[in-house]
């Protein structure tokens, strides 16, 4: 298992007014969100995104999330998100790291965990399909 991600793809976030509470902090659902953006871009790297996952006849739900809060992000601060694969052979793994692009200072750090099930049985697949680590495979460095 490896602890660094080996393909990073790194996006950044203006905190918007409509994501903070009254005290001007991001509520901590919205780091989810964040997740979300940044995992996307990891995809749109891997040549295999969500569009593509879903016309190869697989869904890939999160079964897993972990998220450790360092310090509050605040309105108008914009973040950069960084999303690294971790995992891929039997489920795909990514680490997140969320940090304010200014001075690099560490904010949120996260994992997530999906797996492939195949849409037509709805069965959960106990390997990733070979079209994602094929995709995968020519990413690598």
């Amino acid at each position: 298992m490896r602890s660094k991600g080996v393909i990073h793809a790194d996006t950044q976030i203006l905190v918007p007014f409509f994501d903070v509470d009254t005290m001007h902090v991001v509520w901590h659902g919205h780091y989810v969100k964040y997740l979300e953006v940044a995992r996307c871009a990891l995809l749109d790297k891997l040549g295999h995104n969500y569009n593509q996952m879903l016309e190869s006849g697989y869904a890939w739900p999160v079964i897993d999330l972990q998220l450790r809060y360092v310090r509050g992000a605040v309105f108008g601060q914009t973040l950069n998100v960084r999303a690294s694969l971790v995992e891929w052979e039997n489920r795909l793994k990514i680490n997140y790291l969320i940090t304010d692009l200014a001075s690099g200072e560490r904010l949120t750090r996260a994992s997530s965990v999906q797996v492939a099930v195949e849409i037509a049985s709805r069965e959960m697949q106990l390997a990733s399909p070979k079209v994602f680590t094929d995709a995968v495979a020519r990413a690598l460095p």
